[in-house]
Parts: C-alpha cells; sequence; structure tokens
C-alpha cells in the first residue's frame, strides 16, 4: 500500500510549525563542513560553536573575553565516558551557570558565573531548527531528522515516521521504531546527547517526549498548547506537543524548572515534568505570588492529582521553581506522619541540585524554630504534630513572623488539619483543644499555606478550604488512566470466600455504621475496646489458617499470568507476624533470615520491650530501606510484604499489583491505601485489591465523594467488569476459529499439540477472500489476543479465568507464530519486557524462539535458505499458508540484505516477488502456486549469486555490475569483461569523491554525475541508455555511503 504522507512531509509540517513558533531554519547540509555557508569545523561537531560564542558574550558582556573563552572550553569538553553522567553536568552549568575565576583591574581574583540562556527573558536567545544534520563519530554516521538548537546547543532532537501504514508493521506502531533509532543514536552518537534536554518521537499525527534515559512507557504525550484546555481531538498530537512544549518560554522553563537527576541507589534516571504537572505547578506558583503580598489572605490553594500521578515530583518542581521567582523564600513541608516524612524528605534531598539546597528536617519542636530563624531560603521538613503545644499552653508561639514562609502540607485534607475546637473527657473533665492547623497558624502566622492532595477534599470539609483556598488544579483517575500515568484498580470480593465465625460478623454489621462517620475524640477510647474484640476474631489462630490457604494459591495464580508482587494488609502487627507464620508453614521455602533473601516480609516497627515472636521482624529503618529496595525491583525473589500500617501511603513500587486488605480502612486512607497498585509498570494492564473484611461499603462511598468532588473515572472498578471483557474477547477469537477444532489440543500430546498450533495459524492465515482480507484478519486476531490476555491477567483466579486458561495459552501460541512471521525483526524489546506472562508451555511454542523454522517445524538449513533440499522441504509442509507467510517472509528478509549493498538486483528480485504476491493477493493463482513461483524466485536468487563468484568481482563491484548490466542491449553490446572493467573503475571514482553528505549536497552531486557520465561515454556504453544507467550508479553510490565515509 502506498503510504499518503510520507517521512519527509510529516519533517516538513514539523518544520512549519517550528517556523511559526518563530524558530529560525537551517537545512543541515547548508551548514555542514567545507560548504560556503559552514557553521562547524567537522561532523564530529554537534553545537553551533560561533552562535554559542556569540550569545555568551552577548549575556556576560561584564566578563572578560579570556573568561568567556574558559565557560565555553568548559562547555564542549563535559566529556565522560557515562553518557548521562556528561549530561547532568552540562545541565547544571546549563541552570546554574558556568563558574569562571577572573582578576579585575584592581588585580583581584573574583569568581563569577557565565551565563548560556537568558532565563527571564526568553527573547535574548536564539532558537534555530536544523533537519537532516549528520553527526560521525567513531565511525558512526548518523543523520537525526531535526535538531533545535538554542544559542547553539542542540537541546532537543526529533526523529520522525510515516503515518502508519498496513505494509510492514503488523503489531507495532511505526512511532516506537523512532524510540528505537534513539537508542542505537546513544551509543553510536553520544555526544549529540551530552546536551540534550528531551527527545521528541513522532509519526505527525502521534507524538510523545521523554529524556534520554525514559523507557517507553515513560515516552509521554503533551496534551495541551494553552495549559488551560486539553487540546481538541482534530489538532495532530505533533502540532499540540510542539505549540505546547517548544514555544520559546516553555522550553526554558521546562528546562530551568522542570527537570531532575535521580538515581541514589542505581542508574541515574532524568526525569522530565509531564504536561499536568507542569501547567498545575505554574498556576500554583503564581497563586502563591499573589496571596503573598501584603494584601494576600495567605491561602494559595490546593492542587488534587490523582495518586501515582507524580504528587511528589510536583512538590518538588514547585519548591524548586519558588526558589527562583520568590528570591529563595523559606518553604516548610508538613506531612501528619514520620514515615511520610522520611519518604518526602528522601525525595526531595535525591532533587537539590534543582532545588539548589540541601533540604533539612526538624525533630523536635525547639530544632524547627532554630531552623526557621534565618532570613530566607531553607527548605525544612517537619511533621505538624511538632505544632502541639505544652500541656500549660492553649496555643503554640509563634517561630516566625516572617512572610515570606510558604509553607506545603502534604494531604492536605487529613482531619489533623482541623482549625475548630474540640472537647475531649476524660476522668469526669470536660477538656478543649484545636486542631493542629490552629497551631500552626499561629506557630507562622504570616506564612503562605498551599495543599497537595491525591484525594479529594471531603464535600463537607471545611477546614481545608478555610486553610489553603480552592483548587488550584485536579488531574483525576479518567484523565490518569488515559493519559497512560496509572492504571486501572479492580475490586475483588473475598469475603465469602473465608468463613469469620458469627461474632465476628455480628460486630462488623455495628462497626460499619461507626466507619461512614467522624467521631469525637470523647468516643475514641469506646471505639478502641470495640476493634481489640474484631481483632481477637479477624487475628484468630484459625482464621489466619484459612487466609494463609487462600492467599497463597490466588497469588501464585496471579503472578503466573502477571509478573510482579502482592502487598497484605492486616489490622495490627499481632496479626502481620502470625499470618507470617501460617504462610511459612505452607510455604516454608519463602522464609529465610537474611533480609537480602526469602521472598515474604513483614514490615512493622517496635522495640525491644515487644514479645520475642515479634523481634525477628522488628527492623531499624535502614533495614526496611534494604527490604523497599528489595520489593521495588521486580526481579528480586521477594514478593509479597505484610504490613499494617507503613507503606499505605508514599510507597511506591510500580510492580506491585495486588493487595489483599484484612483491615479496615476508609475515606482518604482507603483512596490512598489501593492506589499503592495503580502505577505503571510495562504492560501491566491493573492493579486489584482483594477484600477480605468488607471493604465494599467504604469503598461505594469514596466513590460516592470522589465524584461529587468534580473528579471524573472510578476509583476502582469491580473485577467481574474485566472478567466480562476477558470473556467477550474470549468469544471474539473463539468465532474466528469457526470451522476449525482447536480442542483437541487440550488432550492431545505435546507432539501433537506442536501441529495443532501450526494448523491454527495455518487456518487464521487463510481467512479473507483477497490478500488484504486476510491480511486484516491476521491484524485482528493478533489485536483481540493481546486484549484477551491482559483482561485474563486481570481475572486471575476468577473461576471463568480457570476455565478458559487452556484455550487463552492456544490462542496466545498461535499468535506468537502469526506475530514472529509478520515481524521484520524477530522480537521486538517490548514485548521482551511485557509483563503478561505466555500461558503456553514451553513445549508447544517456546519464549526463545529466535527465527520462523521452529515455527513451523521445519529442520534450519547449515547452508542457506536457498538450498535446494530446503526448498522441497518447504513445498512439501502440510500447512500451505503458513509455509507461503514463512516462504515469502524469508524472501523478504533475503532481499533486504542484499538491498545494502546491491540496489539494482535487490529492486528487481523485490519486483519479482511482489508480482507473485500480487497475483495471489487477487486470487489469480491459489497457495500451491504462489509457493511454485516463490520457489522459482529463490532458486534465481541463487542462480544470481553463481555468476557473481564467477565474475571474480568483490560486493561493492558486483553492485556496479548489476546496475550497468540492468540494461540488455549494454550486455550484448559490450559483454561481461568490459562491464566488469568498468565496474572497477565506478567503485574507484565513487570512493575518491564521495563525502559525508555528499548524497544532499547539490555541487557534489553534479560532480559525481560528471564523472560518471565521462565513464560511460569512455567505454561507449549505448547513449539511448546513459541516463537510467546514470541514475542507477548514483542511487547504489548513495547506497554505499555510510560505509564509504566510515572508511574514509
Amino acid at each position: 500500500m502506498s503510504c499518503i504522507v510520507s517521512e519527509s512531509e510529516v519533517e516538513e509540517a514539523a518544520l512549519e510549525i517550528l517556523t511559526e513558533l518563530g524558530y529560525g531554519y537551517f537545512y543541515g547540509p547548508d551548514i555542514a563542513p567545507e560548504t560556503p555557508d559552514s557553521q562547524r569545523v567537522t561532523y564530529s561537531d554537534v553545537f553551533l560553536i560561533e552562535r554559542l560564542r556569540a550569545a555568551i558574550a552577548t549575556l556576560n558582556p561584564h566578563i572578560p573575553s579570556p573568561a568567556r573563552e574558559e565557560a565555553l572550553k568548559k562547555v564542549v569538553r563535559t566529556e565522560s565516558q557515562d553518557l548521562i553522567h556528561s549530561n547532568q553536568v552540562f545541565h547544571n552549568m546549563l541552570v546554574n551557570g558556568v563558574d569562571v575565576e577572573y582578576r579585575n583591574n584592581e588585580g583581584e581574583v573574583v569568581y563569577d558565573k557565565v551565563w548560556l540562556f537568558d532565563f527571564k527573558e526568553y527573547c535574548n536567545n536564539e532558537y534555530i531548527a536544523v533537519n537532516q544534520f549528520t553527526v560521525v563519530e567513531n565511525r558512526n554516521n548518523r543523520r537525526p531528522d531535526i535538531v533545535l538548537f538554542i544559542n547553539g546547543l542542540p537541546l532537543v532532537v526529533m526523529e520522525l515516521k510515516r503515518p502508519e501504514d498496513d505494509s510492514e508493521y503488523e503489531d507495532d506502531d511505526l512511532i516506537w521504531t523512532a524510540y528505537n533509532q534513539f537508542q542505537t543514536y546513544k551509543d553510536e552518537i553520544p555526544s549529540l546527547f551530552r546536551y540534550n534536554a528531551f527527545l521528541i518521537i513522532s509519526d505527525g499525527q502521534e507524538a510523545r517526549a521523554g529524556t534520554i534515559t525514559s523507557s517507553r512507557q515513560w515516552f509521554t504525550s503533551w496534551k495541551t498548547i494553552d495549559g488551560e484546555n486539553t487540546a481538541d481531538f482534530l489538532i495532530p498530537e505533533m502540532e499540540v506537543l510542539l505549540k505546547g512544549m517548544c514555544n520559546k518560554d516553555v522550553i526554558l522553563d521546562l528546562v530551568q524548572n522542570f527537570m531532575v537527576f535521580e538515581g541514589d541507589h542505581g542508574p541515574i534516571i532524568k526525569k522530565l515534568a509531564r504536561y499536568h504537572q507542569y501547567h498545575a505547578v505554574n498556576k500554583a506558583v503564581q497563586k502563591t505570588i499573589e496571596a503573598s503580598r501584603p494584601d494576600g489572605d495567605r491561602r494559595c490553594g490546593v492542587i488534587w492529582h490523582t495518586q501515582g500521578s507524580g504528587k511528589s515530583l510536583s512538590m518538588i518542581f514547585y519548591a524548586g521553581k519558588l526558589v527562583v521567582d520568590m528570591d529563595n523564600p523559606t518553604i516548610v513541608v508538613i506531612t501528619d506522619r514520620n514515615d511520610l516524612d522520611g519518604q518526602l524528605f528522601e525525595s526531595f534531598a535525591r532533587c537539590s541540585s534543582l532545588l539548589r539546597q540541601h533540604p533539612v528536617q526538624a525533630n523536635t519542636g525547639a530544632e524547627l524554630r532554630d531552623l526557621l530563624s534565618v532570613a530566607s531560603g531553607g527548605i525544612v521538613f517537619t511533621t505538624i504534630q511538632k505544632f502541639l503545644p505544652e500541656n500549660s499552653e492553649d496555643s503554640f508561639p509563634a517561630l516566625t513572623e516572617r512572610s515570606n514562609v510558604i509553607v506545603i502540607a502534604d494531604e492536605a485534607h487529613r482531619s489533623q488539619y482541623g482549625l475548630e475546637m474540640k472537647m475531649s473527657q476524660k476522668d469526669d473533665e470536660a477538656r478543649f483543644s484545636y486542631g493542629f492547623a490552629k497551631h500552626m497558624r499561629d506557630a507562622l502566622p504570616n506564612a503562605s499555606f498551599i495543599g497537595f492532595t491525591g484525594t479529594p477534599i471531603e464535600f463537607d470539609d471545611r477546614n481545608t478550604p478555610a486553610i489553603f483556598g480552592d483548587y488550584i488544579d485536579i488531574y483525576d483517575i479518567e484523565q490518569a488512566v488515559k493519559d497512560g500515568v496509572t492504571v486501572k484498580i479492580f475490586y475483588e470480593n473475598r469475603l465469602s470466600r473465608i468463613d469469620i465465625v458469627a461474632e465476628a460478623r455480628d460486630t462488623l454489621d455495628t462497626q460499619f455504621a461507626l466507619l461512614t462517620e467522624d467521631r469525637e475524640e470523647y468516643e475514641s477510647e469506646k471505639l478502641k475496646s470495640r476493634w481489640s474484640r474484631l481483632d481477637a476474631v479477624v487475628g484468630s489462630k484459625s482464621n489466619l489458617k484459612k487466609l494463609a490457604a487462600d492467599i497463597i494459591p490466588h497469588f501464585e495464580s496471579r503472578v503466573a499470568t502477571l509478573e510482579g508482587k502482592g502487598m497484605i494488609v492486616c489490622m495490627n502487627r499481632r496479626t502481620c507476624v502470625d499470618l507470617y507464620n501460617e504462610i511459612i508453614a505452607l510455604r516454608p521455602n519463602w522464609h529465610d533470615d537474611d533480609d537480602l533473601k526469602g521472598a515474604v516480609k513483614v514490615i512493622i516497627t517496635g522495640s525491644a520491650a515487644d514479645e520475642k515472636s515479634m523481634q525477628p521482624h522488628i527492623r531499624s529503618k535502614s533495614k526496611r530501606m534494604k527490604i523497599r529496595d528489595r520489593m521495588q525491583d521486580p526481579d528480586d525473589p521477594l514478593k509479597i510484604v505484610i504490613v499494617c500500617d507503613m507503606w499505605l501511603t508514599g510507597f511506591d513500587a510500580p510492580c506491585l499489583h495486588t493487595m489483599y486488605f484484612i483491615k479496615w480502612l476508609k475515606g482518604h486512607t482507603l483512596m490512598q491505601a489501593i492506589a499503592r497498585v495503580n502505577r505503571v509498570f510495562k504492560d501491566k494492564p491493573g492493579g486489584l485489591i482483594v477484600d477480605y473484611v468488607g471493604l465494599l461499603y467504604d469503598l461505594k462511598y469514596a466513590m460516592a465523594n470522589y465524584t461529587r468532588s468534580g473528579g471524573r473515572g472510578k476509583p476502582a472498578d469491580l473485577k467481574d467488569e474485566a472478567v466480562d471483557l476477558m470473556l467477550e474477547k474470549y468469544e471474539i477469537v473463539r468465532d474466528m476459529f469457526h470451522g476449525f477444532n482447536y480442542r483437541r489440543i487440550l488432550t492431545a500430546s505435546p507432539k501433537e499439540k506442536l501441529t495443532i498450533v501450526r494448523e491454527g495459524a495455518d487456518f487464521i492465515l487463510s481467512l479473507g477472500r483477497t490478500e488484504q482480507q486476510s491480511k486484516h484478519e491476521r491484524k485482528r486476531f493478533i489485536q483481540h489476543v493481546t486484549e484477551l490476555s491482559k483482561a485474563f491477567a486481570l481475572s486471575k483466579p476468577h473461576a471463568q479465568a480457570d476455565l478458559i486458561r487452556d484455550e487463552v495459552g492456544y490462542f496466545q501460541a498461535v499468535r506468537s507464530i502469526l506475530v514472529k512471521i509478520d515481524r521484520k525483526t524477530t522480537t521486538s524489546k517490548y514485548e521482551v519486557n511485557s509483563a503478561i506472562k505466555e500461558l503456553v508451555s514451553r513445549s508447544v511454542v517456546s519464549e526463545e524462539i529466535i527465527d520462523v523454522f521452529d515455527i513451523v517445524g521445519i529442520k534450519k538449513p547449515d547452508i542457506s535458505i536457498l538450498s535446494e533440499d530446503f526448498l522441497t522441504e518447504v513445498r512439501d509442509l502440510p500447512q500451505k499458508n503458513l509455509a507461503y507467510e514463512v516462504l515469502k517472509k524469508l524472501l523478504n528478509d533475503e532481499i533486504r540484505i542484499r538491498q545494502r549493498k546491491n540496489l539494482v538486483k535487490s529492486k528487481s528480485f523485490a519486483e519479482m516477488l511482489q508480482r507473485a504476491v500480487n497475483e495471489y493477493k487477487n486470487r489469480g493463482i491459489d497457495t500451491v502456486q504462489v509457493i511454485e513461483e516463490l520457489i522459482e524466485l529463490a532458486k534465481k536468487i541463487r542462480d544470481s549469486d553463481k555468476h557473481n563468484e564467477e565474475l571474480g568481482l568483490n560486493a561493492e563491484e558486483i553492485a556496479f555490475y548489476d546496475a550497468l548490466a540492468a540494461n540488455d542491449s549494454a550486455v550484448d553490446v559490450l559483454g561481461d569483461e568490459t562491464l566488469r572493467l568498468m565496474a572497477i573503475e565506478l567503485v574507484g571514482i565513487i570512493r575518491n569523491n564521495a563525502t559525508i553528505d555528499w548524497t544532499v549536497r547539490k555541487n557534489i552531486q553534479a560532480k559525481m554525475r560528471v564523472s560518471v557520465k565521462k565513464l560511460l561515454k569512455k567505454y561507449g556504453y549505448p547513449p539511448d541508455m546513459q541516463i537510467l544507467a546514470t541514475k542507477n550508479i548514483l542511487e547504489q553510490a548513495e547506497l554505499m555511503c555510510s560505509d564509504i565515509v566510515a572508511t574514509a
């Protein structure tokens, strides 16, 4: 199928948009080395050096010229064996200035900074787009499509593809081949990426951006141009991304304030803000500036970004930008728990470069007072409990009267942030107290307050708006799932699986009512008493035995189909330990005394005063951190953690996909806990929460509040919805096999199974009356089996899933064959990194198949697929449709390999192949006949190789011989020997004239064309065919260009 929009047209469209944004434009070859308008000394130069030098001079007129030149040298010499480290070093120079020293007129040493960009006035910088920018490094010649330069520095690299068609890519989008190219470019021309801010991939419609360390899943789209409204669906994503990210003020803002480098415990990861973070933070900063003015109300507002959408990172971006835009205010970060304080503090500490300072923790009220005694600056972490006054005091004394203090409250909705007076009763005495927020206001009377939350403010919550103000920005579940930032959460009720005794059921009935409404403090002791009785029942030995016996097979069934980990949430520490013991009794090999080994661990705190049986599970913070690292590592043998309160908020392990609840939670706490499983991980289709205590009522209440607060999407879907989707996809796939009895495989021997799988693939290939219809049916099958596999993984271990398990495995086996036949390369990296596990056993279709020979059950040839024995074996295959597809793929691959060296001959072979395929497409011949034609083509290719050997030419010379011999009259007139001599001489001409970029430089092309014409005339090549011969020769020369340049 011809492509309506070519890659070059996508490139032109991108350049047109960039021009609209005010970018200057250069065609890469026009500014290449050794051209009249050259702006590079060599092809290894990835910057426009004179433009960079001019920008430095313009932006730093007070710096002496020698010091400016020294700064320039530091920038261009940021080389390191490690690409990401070099990128980080350069980024620090870019954002914080290049340190220089020089002597002033008095002879004194002056320490100063040279700035590469003007971040305050973006129009003072130069923006240029260059297409076809050739870079040569370590004998690698690569030409990225578009590079965006700011002040001569290559900050953005774009790789573009045409919009997808049906021609070659059955199981992947073309846009991801651009992503794969970047991975190659980073290895082959790393110098270009030392200066990179971010990368863009696009096919003109879809467009995504990421950093040089971003995995495929974190190349994300940009959904808005103005920051207020999601762009209309009819506007191509490429246009939205370029206008939204690359306009002059936004791109500099992103570089200065919205990029961080993290990597304390492993490789450095460079992170870039997503669109919802960027615009929310900028709105928040503006609100903060307004609220902090003398006439401001000190209420900056609330940012509600659903859990898993990067709230902590948004807080870091916000703090970092405040430091710049508000002249280094003091920032106080408040949490309501010590573990949350530590987790958030670690996140901030990893990003100290962006914050331009190291955050500190205030462990006591006195430390907090000392840290706030400075005139400005500082990022201080503390808990809200630090604002509790002494017993004799009704209010907390003021710590500072300064107005340049910004208080960031994490999870601002919590009840602790109250302002109202409350009464508590003890020993028949009534005592009055205030919420912590009132004391916080007393301590910081002139501070401004902003709240960040992952869950909505309660509809009737008066405290939060009174303290923080109204919503600044909302990013809800629906949008997060749509953007691929989080995955859906599904709910499974297994309360009926565990027969909780009648006493517990009776208690549950009365407790549900209490759980749905807040209670005053004087009731807390009564609640504790009631819960203690319930704890005793749920945590009984007999009940925990039942729970362990249910959880283990449930989880094993889950991980059999979906790579990942699980978490069990218990009512108290004692239950955590007792359940651990029951699990280990059933799976003793899961236990290990070493924290760095074992498949299950308990995460609790405690002291030496706790009973002996709990001591092995009570760990220091550093030991818990090691287990956290293990839990976050998808390849680590640790698969389950058992928790009580810890890790229900703030803990992030993307590979976590299943949570078991043996604890009652409500409201925000429940919403935050279940969000542990909503993180994106490979192709994880969703997370699952398993309920053993009856959370459905509270979950529905939370959903109602979520919707009432303006949120779209559901916090959790019933697991039955995933089961319904699974059955729907199962029926579609099953019906595609109508007329073929695949269920024979359920009782077949291993050898018979292999045959039935091949027969199934052959049957799917036979669908459709035309080749185009057949291709459509094949794609439809692959798509529905992929969707079925995801729904199946979500549904396990539902009884309906167990019933169709073997059939789903069969469908996956057939899909595996079709994908391997269709794909140009044997295995996509994305499929290798899939979290969805294949159900089919290795005896049917190995996950490690790397070629198509095993697929069709024939022996891989020792010498060549063109051998007579091999072609005979293909002819005799019983599955004719499969044989045709395999032979067509093998010939395509063979021709494609030859195309890299010999354009004319490979083009001839490709045309023969296409003629045979077209005739079969139109059903002019049947499957048996088309196989015979393909076999004949294979023999012609083989015979051509024999002729080449007889001529005694090397591969380059043979290619030019074929270009000359394409004209039959030339062969008749001149003969093989003359054409042979001409081919040898042509190689010399090409080698002597080819330079980097000659294929896109018209003057060099003209010189080459003249030399070729002289040669043709010299040997008396037929005049009527010289134009075509010249064209063929120059095309062949272009094909060889990269090899010639690399060895020059």
